[in-house]
């Protein structure tokens, strides 16, 4: 296992870690099989989606942030409770098919790491399933 160090900017945010991915598995020599991916944050999650217009990242954090909003009906201490909750509903990890030396992912597709409680530093961890 290799762990990748992620620096976030803003409280909600979406970066796109597919050159980092990429990178990890070109240095480690990994040809053909499968990379997990792990967020071990409870306000962090990654996710695969769109990478080719900007305006659908905009458009899941702020459409997150209406249906989940940061204040509301919330009993954790610690006032991130919407942070949580839009972790758990991405997940913490994704599974990407590795083939010929690199990622397969759809024409549009990008590996997207979610910020819902920063800016912080985090880790994902990533896991190599070879075949």
């Amino acid at each position: 296992m290799i762990q990748l160090q992620v620096g976030t900017h803003a409280r909600e945010e979406m970066l796109d870690i597919t050159p980092a991915v990429r990178r990890a598995v070109r240095e480690n020599g990994w040809s053909d099989g499968a990379l997990l991916l792990y967020c071990p944050h409870t306000t962090g999650a990654v996710t695969v989606n769109e990478g080719a217009d900007p305006d659908v990242v905009r458009d899941i954090v702020v459409n997150l942030r209406k249906l989940v909003p940061h204040f509301g009906d919330y009993h954790h201490a610690e006032g991130n409770s919407d942070a949580h909750i839009k972790s758990s509903m991405f997940g913490c990890d994704q599974l990407v098919i590795v083939e010929g030396g690199d990622l397969l992912l759809g024409t549009w597709q990008k590996i997207y790491f979610c910020e819902f409680d920063g800016p912080r530093t985090r880790k994902l961890w990533v896991k190599w399933l070879s075949s």
